[in-house]
């Protein structure tokens, strides 16, 4: 498909005609046709269920439905900006995401680094293959043997009681215990897939680099600083900007699975607030206006992030 570009001359070259969009269809129909499942797919599960969002502007009903609830404004939006509930659930939801970007963005990394330094085929294989089996468990078991392990009598207790000197009950039942037991597990199961992106962003480094830097007698800690970190830097920066414009969102369903009214305090997020006042108490529209507030502020945080990083580094994702 041809796209717009400067010319020679400088001016912009015109949107192409209806003309051209159909010789350009009749060229690479094939490729359309491919397109076409996955065009649908976001149709029909991603931007017609949007209308939905009116809901957090009425007072909903589902037996009135839509149209016979009634309209309320933002009083649902003032409602949880005001509440008791809303530092408690911004901060947490903040924490635990910055924990995961501190720790869960930057293990892979130094895996992927690691692993790349590995001569050792059989041995590189071996530990792949360890790190990538616990991201195709259940979450739902995973969440089961963190429940076991930190039980207690459990291996983490245990070995939390040998390090501190004091004996602990269920680890899951301190709320300073929370966010450690839900990053690191979360690094455990996820690290070794998380890797791979890198792993396969290394493999396309030209070796005549460190060929070059074996003969300034480079080590390989200087040549994974100044040609590794360097040449896959823009793919750190991409899914760094992604991360952050998740940083009010959280995986609601390994806290739901994790947290209880003991650990509120830190395991609380939005999310699991939502959860709770939109399918527990069935507060549909403070939910989705919840929802809505957490969804902006994730947009403006990424569009933010990715402004800052296409001036000092330019790369962008738009």
């Amino acid at each position: 498909m041809k796209k717009t570009k400067k010319q020679s001359s400088g001016s912009i070259r015109p949107f192409p005609s209806g003309a051209e969009w159909k010789k350009d269809f009749k060229k690479n129909y094939f490729a359309y046709l491919l397109i076409l499942p996955v065009l649908i797919w976001y149709l029909l599960f991603c931007y017609a269920p949007m209308w939905g969002i009116l809901i957090a502007f009425k007072d909903y009903k589902p037996l009135l439905g839509f149209s016979g609830s009634k309209w309320v404004g933002m009083k649902y939006f003032t409602e949880f900006l005001t509440g008791p509930y809303f530092f408690r659930t911004v901060k947490n939801t903040f924490m635990l995401n910055l924990w995961g970007i501190g720790f869960g963005f930057t293990a892979p990394i130094l895996l992927a680094l690691l692993l790349n330094e590995v001569k050792n085929m059989k041995f590189k294989r071996l530990v792949q293959t360890i790190t990538y089996m616990p991201h195709f468990i259940s979450l739902i078991v995973i969440c089961g043997l963190i429940h076991i392990f930190t039980q207690s009598g459990g291996i983490l207790t245990q070995l939390v009681n040998v390090i501190t000197g004091t004996e602990h009950a269920s680890l899951l039942g301190y709320t300073h215990m929370f966010r450690p037991l839900y990053t690191f597990s979360g690094i455990w199961q996820n690290i070794g897939w998380d890797s791979i992106i890198y792993l396969s962003a290394m493999s396309s480094i030209d070796p005549g680099l460190y060929e070059a830097a074996d003969i300034d007698g480079a080590g390989r800690f200087r040549k994974m600083w100044h040609i590794t970190l360097p040449q896959i830097s823009p793919t750190i920066i991409i899914l760094f900007i992604f991360a952050v414009g998740g940083l009010m969102a959280s995986g609601h369903e390994k806290i739901i699975l994790l947290y209880n009214p003991l650990t509120y305090e830190t395991a609380d997020v939005i999310a699991s607030y939502i959860y709770r006042r939109g399918l527990q108490e069935a507060s549909y529209s403070f939910a989705t206006a919840v929802g809505l507030i957490s969804s902006v502020v994730n947009f403006l945080l990424l569009w933010t992030t990715n402004k800052i990083s296409r001036k000092y580094s330019e790369i962008s994702i738009f």
